[in-house]
């Protein structure tokens, strides 16, 4: 029988903890591929441990912010875990920025260290460094993996050399004194209406991950595609925790090509896919023009909002069954998902099931009543996964979280009456037409059934007599040619004839994000260029 102080640990899990007990358990596993490279997991902690005594050699101390820009890569993951083991905090920078939004987070987030590859194609994250160094003045450290280093950086191999010299007993000593509620990562928000602030996360999310990879029967037989970037939390968890926690493996990939992860799905017996319904449509495209022999046994697959439905359906039919799930810088990956044995619909056309110890409120936001069940409203939640808060923004972390620690999402949902969310899209988003509510969401979706449609974007133009009305961007796939009359007309008679967007514009082209969210606010903007109002 398993002692008391044995039973908590599993409740008491810490990041860096996680590559030891994973090697203890399944050592001679494959754990990761990177191209040729491949470890077990024995071989994968080994690195890991490589990888923190260089840390601590460098003079990483506990507390310490090291920030990590990198494209997805087997160096990634070791830093991962490696910054959590000695008690440092990771903080993950979004490989789409460039040297202005990278000056900006690693000034916000003090971070001391910043951990670099030179390049990635034609990007040249060495030189966007080497340029902006100097305003650059809270860093220590800079260590680049690659050639093309800027004068005083360290490469990887000086790093780990640093380590050389640093015992077992010291990295012992520094990971015993992490505590769960310390701070481990920092994770910045898309920052679509304002500059990003980070959320700030302890060891405690592990618990959720780990229940989640329960739920979905992830184990040690089974294959990952890693190829969602590890800076965003949904790759971090569903796939580099995911990983570790029940022994399976994860094929790194350093960018999306829906073509070329689905030849390796094939040749490695890939089992589980991980993503937006933009990741999953791609691999249905790519699919259907060089069908594979896929082992494929599930998929995530963020569903609820409207525009997501039609993808999920196809998915079901043409790939894998796939489970849903709902969550936010503010509050970990997911902390809402679907169980592996929810109906298709349920799976299609919610979001999922509060999650352990996850309370959710759906209330009218302009009066703060509680909504009752299948009425919008915005959605509140209060857990344990909770951001400790914006690091170094009180009065935002004040404005998010009230006196009662209910977090308010800023996101349009609602409860139905089997419990399941179901998340409608950002609240700001919904459109007053008349006085008559519009989710554009469901307008999005309905165009996405077209073929040669790859996304949409309904916003609001401003008019005199109905306050606004839907105009919509159609992002058209390469060679598609598309008509406007058509993509109205295949809307008429499937929504309410005040949801017919006024204009309809197609595009080769959607201002994004750099975590891949269209930003809506240009759009509006553009909108009254292109239709007036």
């Amino acid at each position: 029988m398993a002692s008391p102080d044995e039973r908590s640990r599993f409740f008491s899990r810490r990041i860096g903890d996680l590559t030891d007990e994973a090697a203890r358990r399944w050592g001679d596993r494959e754990a990761v591929i990177h191209g040729e490279r491949r470890w077990t997991h024995a071989g994968f902690a080994a690195e890991v441990d490589r990888v923190a005594k260089g840390l601590i050699g460098i003079g990483v101390e506990p507390g310490e912010k090291v920030a990590i820009w990198m494209t997805n890569r087997a160096e990634w993951l070791f830093a991962m875990f490696a910054v959590a083991k000695v008690g440092a905090v990771l903080v993950p920078l979004n490989t789409r920025y460039r040297a202005e939004d990278v000056g900006y987070t690693v000034d916000q987030s003090d971070s001391a260290t910043l951990l670099i590859n030179d390049r990635s194609g034609p990007v040249d994250y060495s030189e966007m460094v080497r340029t902006n160094l100097a305003g650059w003045t809270k860093l220590k450290r800079l260590v680049v993996l690659g050639e093309d280093r800027p004068e005083g950086a360290l490469g990887w191999d000086e790093l780990l050399a640093a380590g050389a010299d640093v015992s077992d007993a010291t990295l012992a000593q520094r990971a015993a004194a992490v505590r769960v509620e310390d701070p481990a990562i920092i994770i910045y928000t898309s920052g679509t209406t304002s500059m990003p602030k980070g959320a700030v996360h302890c060891h405690a999310v592990v618990r959720n991950v780990a229940e989640r990879a329960q739920m979905h029967g992830v184990t040690c037989t089974d294959v990952h595609a890693g190829y969602l970037p590890l800076f965003h939390a949904f790759g971090f968890t569903e796939v580099a925790l995911y990983t570790v926690l029940t022994g399976s493996k994860q094929v790194v990939f350093e960018t999306f090509d829906a073509e070329e992860i689905l030849d390796v799905a094939e040749r490695e017996g890939i089992t589980l896919f991980h993503g937006f319904d933009t990741h999953w449509s791609d691999f249905l495209r790519a699919q259907r023009r060089r069908p594979r022999d896929l082992k494929l046994r599930l998929g995530t697959l963020a569903a609820g909002m409207q525009s997501t439905t039609p993808i999920a359906l196809q998915v079901q039919d043409e790939l894998c069954p796939t489970v849903s799930g709902w969550g936010m810088s503010e509050v970990w990956t997911a902390l809402v998902a679907s169980h592996v044995t929810a109906t298709r619909e349920q799976r299609c056309e919610a979001s999922g099931y509060p999650m352990l110890d996850v309370e959710l409120r759906v209330i009218d936001p302009e009066t703060g009543a509680d909504q009752p069940a299948d009425v919008p409203g915005e959605l509140l939640c209060r857990s344990y996964t909770t951001m400790l808060g914006y690091y170094n923004k009180p009065e935002a972390t004040a404005e998010t979280i009230d006196s009662d620690g209910w977090l308010h999402s800023g996101d349009l949902a609602r409860i139905r009456p089997d419990g399941h969310l179901v998340f409608m899209g950002r609240l700001k988003d919904m459109l007053k037409v008349g006085g008559e509510n519009v989710a554009p969401a469901e307008i999005e979706g309905r165009l996405r059934e077209l073929p040669g449609v790859i996304d949409v974007a309904v916003v609001g133009l401003p008019d005199e007599r109905l306050g606004e009305v839907p105009v919509g961007y159609v992002l058209a796939e390469p060679g598609a040619e598309l008509d406007v009359a058509v993509l109205l007309n295949h809307l008429t008679g499937k929504v309410a004839s005040f949801k017919l967007p006024r204009h309809l514009k197609v595009v080769d082209a959607l201002p994004m994000t750099p975590t891949g969210k269209v930003r809506k606010v240009e759009l509006r903007d553009q909108a009254r260029t292109d239709f007036g109002g």
